[in-house]
């Protein structure tokens, strides 16, 4: 009752905590309409969501509107709000970003970032004396003050808004969106390290407090290093956290900004880092990505995308002629400078201009760190009047929806620039990453998997980025009853129906790896019903614009070492997958891949592995031997191709009469075969590259049909723990002549069939592969 009483007192009918709540929830729902309606002109959800607190802002400058939902008492009830908004966003950018890429490519996304802030800084230098004349501050600051929060505004680029645009407009998997995204990062780190440094800098203590900052954020930054690894051991058959050791974390990272903030620094940077050098393996920050993650991108942003557009004033700005042309010189010198600066610099470095033009316009996008410029955070060492104030917010918020129109129309009409050139091996140099999708559909097909992913990160020189996507069949009382689809709504449950303790066992397969090979695998997780699993597999593989899909094969091994069905839905979807995928596809038969020895033993021993590449000829083999040359760099990798060819007639004659029968000729390209002439050429250059340098083995077998084929294969069947291979697209090849007559599994084409039926004994696992070709019909045929 008295509690009651106190938020709707009679003196302020409406308490700041509630209106801030109904100016929140009108933005959301006001925000998902525009979202829904922006949606279908192919408009991204930040840019809706502006567009939402623009239509809503009029309506908060009505006087009694104005009085009941904008009290003067809720300003500092905002900035709180804000705040805490703003520390957990930024770390949960932090702990999303993967360093791999800026590190590799430092130089070129440096230069991009410091092009168009630099031009930036000299643009608003230039227009920032006119300015100072045109737009008044209340306190008469100095001009070398008012010319740094103007060279600030025009060279930031808000790296929330870019990694939003990025997500919904699906081009963050793109060489050009991951660009984007780190020169954004860089960008805004060095404008708010500036303004730090400019706010701190005539204050007496302002190094003592800043070496206190970077202290403090090192000692929070050791100590969740050791509270995520005691965290991630305790209560190894729970999925996530408890509530608690989650709000430890974010206590820690609540203290550590406050006294950031105590001491007159912006804490953004701190907490950014904090995210960045978070430990990204284990349940603990499994966890703070399913919490944070949901939250964050399905409230607190949209929030704070509205509320950009909802403190602007359009009607007061456009009633000036005098304040609309100052507004629209800065939007002209902010687009000008963003995009000059960056068109020069993709000269440099000779990035096509189609490119430039759409970093130029990504990184022009505007935010919340623009409110800190110009607002309380600047009032240390200037104050704008609120019609100053209101024409460079007017200016920010446009400048952003100019720029994310723009750039989704570029998105939309520029399919080639974000399209994913490497969705084969072959093509690709070594030195180009490879990203790899992984599928699982249950616990005991994730030690083929992770086996595989060691072998392809062991070369140093060949850099490799991993998904694990778990296939979780969706049944159909479930989906009844919940209308529940993961991929459109991946954390509204909190998947305790979902996977079982199946995800419990993945995740501690996956922690066990992670811990001691040090190779991160990202996690990813779809649920449907077998029909149509494999679009989620296939819409994972484009978004993620990977270059290969693994998939676990639907039979799996007995104790006796016979092959065992499984699932028949698994077996369809592993067809689909085959046929529709947008890149390269991969089968793994586990027979003893994972246990002779398995990951565990691999790292801990020195035992050496031999693999087995078969070569008949053909795209699908030629892919095989792409693979197979990205894990011939691991150490504990022996590689050997072995070439099948035709046996010429007088060959043929030695092999009845019994004198040369499975004769091996090594290392010779000459023959008298009929094979293709690109598979020779292909051949001909791997071997002078690999062969003869000793760094891979290489034989040649001469068979004159399928079933001396059938006799090689056997013989060497207990020589190798892997076996790779090709699928087919080798046509009518009179290697493989009659050794589909009793086939299994047709969807592994005529060799591969052969090493996965359960009549054959072999101790080696097998590694079916199939290159994509952007003609997919007849793909299920040899």
């Amino acid at each position: 009752m008295d509690a009651t009483h106190s938020m709707f007192c009679n003196n302020d009918l409406v308490n700041p905590l509630s209106s801030m709540g109904m100016q929140v929830s009108c933005i959301l729902v006001v925000s998902h309409v525009f979202n829904v309606v922006f949606r279908t002109v192919g408009q991204p959800g930040p840019i809706a969501q502006i567009l939402a607190g623009l239509a809503l802002g009029p309506m908060s400058h009505i006087e009694y509107i104005k009085a009941t939902f904008f009290p003067a008492s809720s300003i500092n009830y905002y900035e709180v709000v804000s705040f805490f908004c703003r520390i957990n966003f930024m770390f949960l950018f932090g702990l999303e970003m993967n360093m791999h890429y800026t590190l590799r490519n430092l130089r070129r996304v440096s230069l991009v970032a410091c092009g168009g802030a630099l031009m930036g800084g000299l643009f608003g230098l230039s227009v920032s004396f006119y300015l100072h004349q045109e737009l008044n501050t209340i306190d008469n600051a100095p001009l070398y003050y008012f010319c740094m929060i103007i060279m600030l505004v025009v060279s930031y680029t808000s790296s929330p808004m870019v990694i939003r645009l990025s997500a919904e407009l699906r081009f963050a998997a793109s060489h050009v969106g991951r660009m984007a995204v780190s020169s954004a990062l860089i960008t805004e780190m060095g404008c708010l390290l500036f303004f730090n440094v400019m706010v701190n800098w005539r204050k007496p203590n302002q190094i003592s407090s800043g070496f206190g900052c970077i202290i403090i954020t090192v000692a929070v930054v050791f100590i969740n290093r050791h509270l995520a690894v005691w965290l991630n051991a305790r209560h190894r058959n729970q999925k996530y956290l408890k509530a608690p050791e989650l709000l430890l974390i974010l206590f820690l990272l609540l203290t550590c900004a406050m006294i950031i903030e105590i001491w007159g620094y912006n804490s953004i940077i701190s907490c950014f880092i904090i995210g960045l050098l978070f430990p990204k393996e284990g349940k603990t920050a499994r966890t703070l990505l399913h919490k944070l993650g949901y939250s964050i991108y399905n409230f607190v942003l949209p929030v704070y995308f509205g509320y950009l557009g909802l403190q602007c004033d359009l009607i007061n700005v456009f009633r000036s002629l005098q304040r609309t042309a100052n507004m629209a010189i800065l939007i002209l010198l902010s687009i000008a400078s963003k995009l000059g600066g960056t068109l020069m610099i993709c000269r440099y470095l000779k990035i096509p201009t189609s490119e430039g033009i759409f970093l130029g316009f990504i990184l022009n996008t505007r935010g919340y760190a623009d409110l800190l410029f110009i607002g309380a955070a600047a009032k240390q060492v200037i104050t704008f009047d609120s019609d100053a104030y209101n024409v460079l917010l007017v200016s920010i918020v446009l400048n952003t929806i100019i720029s994310g129109v723009i750039v989704a129309f570029l998105v939309r009409g520029e399919d080639k620039m974000f399209a994913n050139n490497h969705t084969a091996i072959e093509p690709q140099q070594m030195e180009d990453e490879l990203r790899i999708l992984a599928c699982v559909y249950d616990p005991r097909q994730v030690s083929a998997i992770l086996a595989t992913v060691l072998a392809i990160h062991g070369s140093t020189s060949s850099p490799s980025t991993t998904f694990l996507m778990h296939l979780i069949e969706l049944v159909k009382k479930i989906k009844s009853n919940l209308l529940y689809h993961e991929k459109e709504n991946a954390d509204l449950s909190d998947d305790e129906d979902y996977g079982g303790n199946d995800v419990v066992e993945i995740n501690n397969s996956l922690d066990t790896f992670t811990s001691e090979t040090k190779i991160l695998v990202h996690q990813r997780r779809a649920v449907s019903s077998f029909p149509s699993l494999y679009e989620d597999v296939c819409n994972e593989a484009e978004d993620l614009q990977v270059s290969i899909v693994l998939l676990p094969f639907h039979k799996h091994q007995r104790i006796d070492g016979k092959l065992e069905s499984g699932k028949e839905g698994i077996r369809i979807t592993n067809q689909k997958v085959l046929r529709h995928a947008p890149c390269s596809v991969g089968v793994i038969v586990e027979r003893g891949l994972a246990r002779v020895p398995g990951f565990s033993q691999l790292v801990a021993s020195e035992a050496i592995q031999n693999i087995a590449t078969l070569f008949f000829g053909g795209p699908d083999d030629r892919e095989a031997i792409a693979w197979s040359l990205r894990i011939s760099g691991s150490p504990r990798v022996n590689l050997t191709i072995i070439r099948f060819l035709l046996s010429s007639s007088s060959q043929n004659e030695q092999i009845e009469s019994g004198q040369s029968e499975d004769k091996e000729i090594l290392m010779s390209l000459s023959g008298e075969e009929t094979v293709n002439e690109i598979d020779n050429t292909f051949m001909v250059d791997f071997y002078n590259r690999y062969v003869t340098s000793g760094h891979i083995g290489y034989v040649e077998k001469f068979v004159k049909n399928g079933a001396q084929t059938v006799d090689s294969l056997k013989e060497i069947g207990d020589m190798y723990s892997l076996f790779i291979v090709g699928k087919g697209g080798r046509g009518q090849s009179s290697l493989t002549i009659g050794m589909s007559d009793w086939e299994e599994c047709p969807e592994l084409g005529t060799v591969g069939d052969v090493l996965a039926s359960s009549d054959f004994d072999i101790h080696g696992s097998v590694l079916i592969v199939q290159q994509h070709r952007d003609a997919k019909k007849g793909l299920l045929h040899d």
